[in-house]
């Protein structure tokens, strides 16, 4: 599968000495194929389609955190 393929790809980039519009980018792009992954799980139920979502939304979550930076309380 083609998604499989960029999933895949994405979450083997180096993700440092990224700019912050290249953050932007990679978190726009991990989202979009999560939802393009999760148009095709609910037709399969396949379990590797599950698997490889969860680990594409934490990278996203890693790059959104730091993003956001870290709270000032």
């Amino acid at each position: 599968m083609e998604l499989i393929d960029k999933a895949l790809e994405f979450e083997s980039r180096k993700m440092s000495n990224m700019t912050t519009s290249d953050r932007v980018a990679a978190s726009r792009e991990a989202k979009a194929l999560v939802l393009a992954i999760n148009e095709v799980y609910k037709k399969t139920k396949d379990s590797k389609l599950m698997d490889v979502m969860k680990s594409l939304t934490a990278k996203k979550r890693k790059i959104e955190k730091r993003l956001k930076g870290v709270p000032t309380v």
